[in-house]
């Protein structure tokens, strides 16, 4: 079971709206340090390329020598705080990508790249509530939608803005409020899916709400408006272009605030909560159920998920993704040869109708149970190369 630490840090969003010269410091900054991480990251694929290795120390080195140079003294114009968090960022997805559990990092892009700054202690102050990061001398304009812990200290504050230009801040906080919940029997198996998003093993289903469907009309016609400008950076396209991140960041918004609300119900009401182990980025792929599955935003659930029950000690067990837990029959655990997609309801040569989701988050359930209480793995009853079934070829092992 998760156990939560003694004293979580927790990342407390705003949003903010700075003054002329604010923008200005910032958009400078945004660009500094996706300059200094496409340099970092070109010589460390260089010396990649020549089988060597360059370390975070190096590269802050690197980083010293450029803003001596003629070419790149604009990088002393903004804090330096940022760009060596850059180079920290930097040095952990090369760590990821060594321990293969990521791909090799890109480099940023002015126009797609997301538009961010990080600040540790030493590149801003906070006080009695207002935010100066430095080489500002005014306190940042945030609207303090819900409060920090009593007594905060941030240790890091992100800046960001989003492609339909709105600006938030992120303060990285301890927050002493979060701990387990009090233990609880209740647990519960969830299947995802797109006619309803959610189906709980105790016969719930909860409606999926479709947001980029509700706006898909809307998009379309500002998506229209962008393709009729004349390429490239003129000041139509520009706004074009915003009009449809702003379509877009509204339907974000929609489907994380309603993903917050199931999480935290789900985490809340449980202790044991059972998901099935889906690949998305694998299913992404399909060209027919590529949108409804990207809206459905079945990833971005199950890290909510996930984290959610570490903060306040709950267990999330993830099942096989070849479990055949829509096949298998939750009464008597007789298994259907095949089961296509169209089939919602299904009746077991016991007698049992099963509707089909929640058989599935029924035999997840008990699946997860196996698992909480004894460590089996679970795993499908898959059919070897000799022709016989996994259980089948264990007892004919066992007999002498």
């Amino acid at each position: 079971m998760s156990v939560t630490p003694t004293c979580v840090k927790r990342a407390f969003k705003y949003r903010f709206y700075p003054s002329d010269a604010q923008a200005a410091e910032l958009s400078r900054t945004f660009g500094c340090v996706r300059k200094v991480y496409n340099l970092a990251l070109a010589a460390r694929t260089q010396a990649w390329a020549r089988q060597e290795r360059v370390n975070y120390n190096q590269t802050s080195a690197m980083l010293t020598a450029w803003k001596k140079t003629g070419e790149l003294a604009f990088l002393n114009d903004v804090s330096s705080v940022p760009l060596q968090q850059t180079l920290r960022h930097l040095q952990t997805a090369f760590t990821h990508f060594f321990a293969k559990r990521a791909r090799y990092p890109r480099f940023k892009s002015r126009k797609k790249s997301r538009k961010s700054a990080e600040y540790t202690t030493s590149g801003f102050r906070f006080r009695d509530g207002r935010l100066t990061l430095a080489k500002m001398a005014q306190p940042l304009d945030i609207v303090w939608s819900r409060p920090l812990p009593q007594g905060a200290r941030p240790s890091t504050v992100t800046v960001s803005q989003d492609s339909a230009g709105r600006w938030f801040v992120s303060l990285l906080c301890e927050d002493p409020g979060l701990k387990p919940l009090p233990a609880t029997d209740a647990a519960v198996g969830v299947d995802v899916g797109l006619d309803h998003l959610l189906t709980l093993s105790t016969g719930e289903k909860i409606a999926n709400p479709r947001h980029e469907r509700r706006d898909r009309t809307r998009l379309a016609k500002a998506q229209r408006s962008v393709a009729r400008k004349a390429k490239g950076d003129g000041a139509n396209r520009r706004k074009a272009r915003r009009r449809v991140a702003k379509i877009h960041a509204r339907i974000v918004d929609r489907r994380r605030d309603g993903l917050h609300k199931l999480t935290t119900r789900l985490v809340r009401d449980n202790q044991t909560i059972v998901i099935e182990d889906l690949i998305v980025r694998n299913m992404v792929k399909h060209r027919s159920l590529a949108r409804a599955i990207s809206d459905a935003a079945w990833a971005e659930f199950r890290s909510l998920l996930e984290y959610k029950a570490a903060w306040y000690g709950r267990e999330v067990i993830a099942v096989d993704r070849f479990f055949p837990s829509s096949r298998l029959c939750s009464h008597c655990g007789t298994l259907a040869e095949s089961m296509p997609l169209h089939v919602r309801t299904w009746t077991c040569d016991c007698g049992t109708t099963h509707d089909r989701d929640v058989n599935a988050a029924k035999n997840l359930l008990a699946a997860g149970r196996a698992v909480s209480a004894c460590g089996a793995g679970v795993r499908p009853q898959r059919i070897t190369p000799g022709g016989q079934s996994a259980m089948k070829q264990e007892v004919s092992q066992r007999e002498p």
